[in-house]
């Protein structure tokens, strides 16, 4: 994959760290987004032992002014051509609660869903403009199985997914790839935060080699595992009482 210039959101541990460090090589500049500093600089640290330039920036992704002059900064010397727009938190009902609260739904929402897309827009015209560029959203199998323990979630989730989806619609004939990752169960510090079981987990990077193999293959949905994402692609056709009695057997809990 001919990538020069890359940003990753949520890149201090998981995922993005793992994709961080897949990516990272002589001749790719890496701006690494994430709320650690102290992690973002361990990420970085090996990124540029693998020979990549790396930058790295602590920003509230929520902050639409800071995120627009660090992605301004990331894109000055050479257009941004990839951006994998992976950072997220997850949030739910506590234990003594039958949904989440109401600031914790709203802060999901913002965080995962409505603070990404002011990421893609402020890229998105140069992209465009350019007729070159990828964009990879790392959503949820979530988007396509809710859980009821965390419906703002997987409501982020689910929102990511189908604006990826058209977007990608919307920007292909501009030269701009967008594909969405529905990872299931990886193991991550913030997947852990589940209490219950996550079949077929596995570690973040082999999550991070499957995401980036599907975008090489240009797929418009990257779900892995295979039987877990065909099984959640076709759940939402079961009759309501076998989904809901199959849900209790897979409880989530969220939160402390």
């Amino acid at each position: 994959m001919d990538f020069k210039t890359i940003v990753i959101t949520g890149s201090s541990s998981g995922i993005g760290a793992a994709l961080a460090r897949a990516l990272a090589a002589p001749g790719r500049t890496l701006t690494l987004l994430g709320r650690s500093a102290e992690r973002l600089g361990a990420v970085a640290a090996s990124c540029r032992a693998r020979g990549a330039t790396c930058r790295v920036e602590c920003v509230d992704q929520t902050d639409a002014d800071e995120l627009t002059r660090v992605l301004e900064e990331a894109g000055r010397e050479a257009p941004v051509d990839l951006l994998i727009a992976n950072a997220g938190i997850l949030d739910g009902r506590s234990a003594d609660d039958p949904v989440e609260s109401r600031v914790a739904a709203r802060r999901v929402l913002e965080t995962n869903l409505l603070a990404t897309i002011d990421l893609i827009h402020v890229l998105l015209p140069t992209m465009r403009r350019t007729g070159h560029g990828s964009i990879v959203l790392v959503a949820s199998l979530a988007s396509l199985v809710p859980l009821p323990d965390a419906p703002a979630y997987s409501a982020s989730k689910a929102g990511l997914l189908s604006y990826g989806l058209a977007l990608r619609d919307a920007v292909a004939a501009d030269g701009v790839r967008v594909v969405v990752a529905c990872p299931g169960f990886v193991a991550t510090a913030m997947a852990g935060r589940h209490l219950g079981p996550r079949p077929g987990e596995i570690s973040a990077e082999e999550a991070a080699q499957r995401i980036l193999a599907g975008l090489q293959r240009n797929r418009a949905i990257i779900g892995f595992p295979l039987v877990p994402f065909w099984l959640s692609r076709l759940s939402l056709l079961v009759p309501e009482s076998i989904r809901r009695r199959g849900l209790r057997n897979t409880r989530f809990h969220v939160g402390e």
